[in-house]
């Protein structure tokens, strides 16, 4: 026991440092820090149990305090600690469960479906709370945002063509579609950092032997009935004005990419036994870097059709083949 809360300890002390090294260098590695921030935490929890993960965390939280001061450690808690922590948590959920006509019981983990709907809920939250630490209403928001704006570009990005700095009227059209955009791309970047490292730190504590539950069929995943209602919602919400328009599309960014994310799993499970499954999956994978937004929405409607149109029983109607095992060591 002693030893586990050293190395929890020991992960939170990492995934401070990595949040502090995210604040400086060049904009790539920044983005790649910052992506990374909570992956000690998830290490800890699914490699230990969801309470190491509260011990990682807290002991991260109290040194970026005793750094950056209160209220940087209540955003990075907030924001990278508390999801890290719930995810692992219901990551380890199980309940023993008896099917119709077994003898004995089976140990029911949480579904992953469900897991990447919390996780969109979260990144959505996150984003919300972020546009309001920016600003209480829109104009202020929108103030906020010119601000940031205008600050980055003259850190990060060279003078326009003629050797001159942007003038206020493109200033005011790229804060124009920042406001735009920025809700569902920072909801995306959230659900995206949140879901990788929950995969990843699974991956790892699985090689290490040390993964506290099951590896699950990732390409099984399936959502609640009910989600695409949430998905409409959001897309409503994101066409009100204001504050509640960046709302929605905060939302809306989180939600699209969860079906993506189960579009995928589809694809990967019809695609199962297929002599042809490795090239029209580096394919996909490439289409989808290069030309992100329609093979996104192509994909994000595959995961939409799944429940309606039963994809899946229809590439096996006698029953899939086993998925591949997860290698460990």
């Amino acid at each position: 026991m002693r030893n586990q809360l050293l190395i929890a300890v020991l992960l939170g002390l990492v995934s401070a440092v990595v949040f502090a090294s995210a604040t400086t260098g060049p904009m790539l590695m920044r983005y790649v820090l910052f992506l990374l921030t909570s992956l000690p935490i998830f290490l800890a929890g699914l490699g230990w149990g969801w309470r190491f993960a509260g011990v990682a965390g807290f002991a991260s939280v109290g040194i970026v305090a005793a750094i950056g001061g209160l209220q940087v450690a209540g955003i990075y808690g907030l924001t990278q600690i508390l999801p890290a922590v719930v995810l692992t948590y219901l990551a380890l959920l199980s309940r023993p469960y008896q099917p119709d006509g077994a003898e004995t019981a089976i140990t029911e983990y949480y579904p992953v479906g469900r897991l990447v709907l919390w996780a969109a809920v979260m990144a959505g939250t996150i984003t919300l709370l972020v546009l309001l630490i920016i600003g209480q209403d829109f104009e202020e928001l929108r103030t906020g945002l010119k601000q940031y704006l205008s600050e980055a570009i003259k850190t990060n990005m060279p003078p326009t063509a003629s050797g001159t700095p942007l003038d206020d009227q493109q200033l005011e059209t790229m804060t124009n579609i920042m406001v735009a955009v920025m809700p569902a791309a920072s909801a995306v970047s959230w659900l995206t950092a949140l879901v990788f490292n929950l995969w990843l730190a699974g991956r790892i504590t699985l090689a290490a032997g040390q993964l506290q539950r099951p590896w699950p069929d990732i390409s099984a995943m399936e959502f609640p009935p009910g989600t695409a209602l949430m998905l409409l919602a959001a897309m409503l919400g994101a066409g009100a004005k204001g504050i509640a328009g960046a709302v929605g599309t905060s939302f809306l960014g989180a939600f699209f990419l969860a079906y993506v994310f189960a579009g995928l799993a589809v694809i990967h499970y019809v695609t199962r036994a297929k002599p042809w499954r490795p090239f029209g999956l580096w394919v996909l994978y490439i289409g989808l870097l290069v030309v992100a937004v329609w093979i996104a929405v192509l994909i994000a409607l595959v995961g939409l059709a799944e429940r309606p149109l039963r994809l899946r029983e229809r590439a096996f109607p006698s029953g899939p083949p086993p998925p591949p095992a997860p290698v460990s060591t």
